[in-house]
């Protein structure tokens, strides 16, 4: 696997899609996902599968006049690169700021902060 890029938002949006189907999948059942949020031309979709293919985040295999595609990297691992990388560039890699940035900006409800603290206990027992 190559190393992880970040995704530009179109190609985000297609591996979003990507990540919420049963793989295989096929270009049909990819822009159905992609349509439920907004319309899609076939064209872009398949445009943007290819150089996801290129860029190491999905696997096509041709199956007779057909493609099926599937993730090569999870969900999850994807958005922890984000947010490593987000933490990193913008935080000076700590939390504690990210989540002073947040207060500042009154971003943070009661409600969220108190799931902070429970979230926080919970990983101390």
């Amino acid at each position: 696997m190559k190393k992880m890029k970040r995704l530009p938002d179109a190609e985000f949006e297609v591996m979003d899609a990507v990540w919420a189907i049963e793989p295989p999948m096929s270009v049909k059942q990819i822009v159905e996902q992609l349509e439920k949020e907004k319309k899609w031309v076939s064209q872009a979709v398949i445009m943007l599968l290819t150089r996801l293919a290129e860029r190491g985040f999905i696997h096509t295999e041709k199956n007779g006049r057909d493609r099926t595609y599937r993730p090569l990297i999870t969900r999850e691992d994807y958005l922890k690169f984000e947010t490593d990388n987000f933490l990193k560039q913008y935080h000076e890699n700590s939390v504690i700021n990210l989540v002073s940035t947040l207060y500042k900006n009154k971003t943070l409800t009661d409600e969220d902060i108190n799931g902070l603290f429970e979230w926080f206990k919970r990983r101390k027992e």
